[in-house]
């Protein structure tokens, strides 16, 4: 199912430090695509999901060098919450990249509506709508028409990890159900790729990373593995990609 239309060439992510101007895809997220197909044998009950607001800045860091930075906001919209998120970086190559997102969510985190824009050297965007456990996307490449795609998962509570746009994980953490524990499976969608698949999250409890003390889950796949650092009101406070050398940081 993943997508191999030529708005892939828009695509760089920072987390792997691949580009595909030119080259195969090798979007961090992407490494994540399991196959759908296969059961999600430790698939646990919808949670009700504790959100609260959250706004702040991300520092982006690559080996020791500061790349670029990351605004995000999590607030409550009438009978959902909204996640605005913008970021704007460097990549080592000489890439510049800028990324947007708005996501939609109901109060168990279930996504309802999603917007992006990415720009490197040209510029894209795109519109996810969900129903249940279908969704329809729609990518704005700037030609006659978009290039529409849909999707089916095997459970509405789809995480949404875009390129670039790393807030997207704090909602991912909430989406882990802390009563059930152990390792968690949730189907996984990047708009910009239009890649589908599943991940695993679990919880690796209290740790100690420079001086502070988290909440710590592990994010991963066969392929890659992401640190997620939680404070004590479970807000996104760090991500680390250990393969990949880079650190996004609350500032």
């Amino acid at each position: 199912m993943t997508c191999s239309r030529n708005h892939h060439d828009q695509t760089f992510s920072l987390v792997s430090g691949a580009s595909t101007l030119g080259l195969i895809l090798l979007a961090a997220t992407s490494l994540f695509a399991v196959p759908l197909k296969q059961k999600d044998k430790n698939k646990v009950a919808a949670p009700a999901t504790a959100f609260s607001p959250d706004k702040g800045k991300f520092r982006i860091v690559i080996d020791g060098k500061p790349v670029g930075s990351e605004d995000f906001e999590l607030a409550p919209a009438r009978d959902s919450w909204l996640v605005h998120d913008s970021t704007s970086a460097h990549s080592p190559d000489g890439t510049d990249i800028k990324a947007t997102g708005q996501l939609r969510i109901a109060p168990d985190g279930t996504p309802l509506h999603y917007e992006w824009t990415a720009q490197t050297k040209k510029k894209a965007s795109g519109v996810v709508d969900f129903t249940g456990s279908n969704a329809k996307s729609s990518i704005d490449l700037g030609a006659a028409a978009p290039f529409v795609q849909d999707f089916s998962f095997n459970s509405p509570r789809v995480a949404i990890l875009d390129n670039n746009l790393y807030y997207q994980y704090a909602i991912l953490a909430l989406l882990y159900d802390r009563r059930v524990g152990g390792k968690q499976d949730f189907p996984v969608l990047i708009p910009q790729d239009s890649t589908p698949g599943s991940i695993s999250v679990e919880s690796l409890g209290a740790q100690q990373v420079d001086g502070a003390k988290y909440d710590t889950l592990r994010v991963s796949s066969a392929d890659l593995e992401i640190m997620l650092y939680l404070d004590a009101n479970h807000h996104l406070a760090r991500l680390d990609v250990p393969a990949s050398k880079v650190t996004i940081a609350r500032e």
